[in-house]
């Protein structure tokens, strides 16, 4: 039977990272990966390119049922600690909008930096190897059955990621982990992620597949302003997939198409200096025409200007600034880039990521109820999560 100081169970981000900490340690350290290689999210993340942290982070950047949570763990390794991981290994990179930092190249960039850095400290990592059985032996030590051996170890980390794009590989591991050890976990659903219409909606819009348009999205008191993109299922675009983290079946959201513009008062100007131009040829000014004409009343669109009443103006400015839909459904973990929910915060150290009722056994990465934005947040969690355990398993 192999002995371990520490298993971690995923080579993911967190997992990585929290290999590499506790190794410095001078701990033996092994980690466990079902699929036939590690990193398999870092590589597809950011197009490849793995937008790997955000100029500002904050932990208003994430949802959790306990929003405290996050503080202590992204104050002790910052997205400043992991540039400077970054700048140690010369990946380059580049920032985008909002403080998203890319890698310039490659994502294998940082996939390959970190596994360079777990050879470096003697981590022991093994690929294809699935864990069947979990059993807390009674002198303390964790005894691991996977299909080709068993295993103990003193401390148990489970880094296995959500439920979100499951063709690499993502299962439900982690949360069974915790409910067998009587953890609560926090229902999941898919978070940053596309938004199906309903029927009529979806018959209405499908027309408009491949149109992205500036706008700011509302759901209850959070609002984004980005892009938007009509799809052949729905909607998406960076604005979409941000608002999706937060959206509730059955519930509407609030668009306004034209975040920067005060329509209304543009109307009445053009009106007061007597333009005869259709309303349609001036809107097209701002939206593209079959937008428009999705969303507007016929009527309006071929009334001249000079010739709308108050009432006219003012309801062409309420269809564009305060478009109501209501989604059908998201797409799914099948295309979701994280899972919302996970292994209840309340249950673990926010210092150490241990579990406060199973002594050695660690929770880190996206299996705790920790979603973050989009650009960058989730990965910073990620690393962060990961290096604040690696300080103590």
């Amino acid at each position: 039977m192999d002995k371990a100081d520490v298993v971690i169970v995923g080579a993911g981000a967190s997992g990585l990272m929290c290999a590499i900490e506790a190794a410095k340690r001078g701990r033996r350290v092994r980690i466990l990966e079902h699929a036939n290689r590690p990193g398999k999210k870092i590589l597809m993340s950011g197009g490849g390119r793995c937008n790997f942290t955000n100029y500002s982070i904050e932990p208003a950047n994430y949802i959790s049922h306990n929003p405290h949570f996050c503080k202590s763990a992204l104050s002790r390794f910052t997205q400043w600690d992991f540039l400077g991981f970054v700048q140690r290994h010369q990946i380059a990179f580049h920032e985008r909008l909002h403080g998203q930092l890319f890698c310039d190249h490659s994502a294998k960039d940082i996939l390959d930096a970190l596994l360079k850095e777990c050879r470096a400290n003697g981590v022991a990592l093994d690929s294809n190897c699935r864990v069947e059985q979990i059993e807390k032996l009674s002198e303390g030590d964790f005894l691991l059955h996977t299909g080709n051996a068993e295993l103990t170890a003193s401390a148990l980390v489970i880094a296995s990621g959500g439920l979100s794009i499951p063709k690499i590989g993502a299962t439900p591991f982690g949360y069974k982990v915790a409910e067998q050890f009587g953890i609560k976990v926090w229902p999941t659903r898919a978070g940053l992620v596309p938004l199906t219409l309903q029927p009529d909606d979806k018959q209405r819009f499908t027309p408009l597949t491949g149109i992205a348009v500036p706008c700011r999205v509302s759901y209850q008191k959070q609002s984004f302003k980005e892009n938007i993109l009509f799809t052949h299922r729905g909607l998406s675009g960076p604005a979409i997939l941000q608002i999706s983290s937060y959206w509730q079946p059955g519930e509407a959201l609030t668009l306004d198409l034209l975040p920067d513009t005060d329509l209304l008062r543009e109307l009445k100007e053009h009106r007061r200096q007597g333009s005869k131009q259709k309303v349609q040829n001036l809107l097209v000014e701002y939206l593209p025409k079959r937008l428009l004409q999705a969303l507007l009343d016929e009527r309006y669109l071929e009334m001249t200007v000079a010739n709308c009443a108050d009432k006219d103006l003012s309801a062409i400015a309420e269809s564009l600034h305060n478009w109501t839909i209501k989604p059908n459904a998201t797409e799914g973990y099948r295309t979701a880039e994280v899972t919302v929910g996970g292994v209840d915060c309340d249950a673990i150290s926010s210092k150490t990521m241990e579990s406060l009722q199973v002594s050695g056994l660690y929770f880190i990465g996206e299996v705790l109820d920790v979603t973050g934005w989009l650009g960058g947040y989730n990965f910073q969690w990620a690393w962060s999560s990961g290096w604040c355990a690696g300080q103590y398993v």
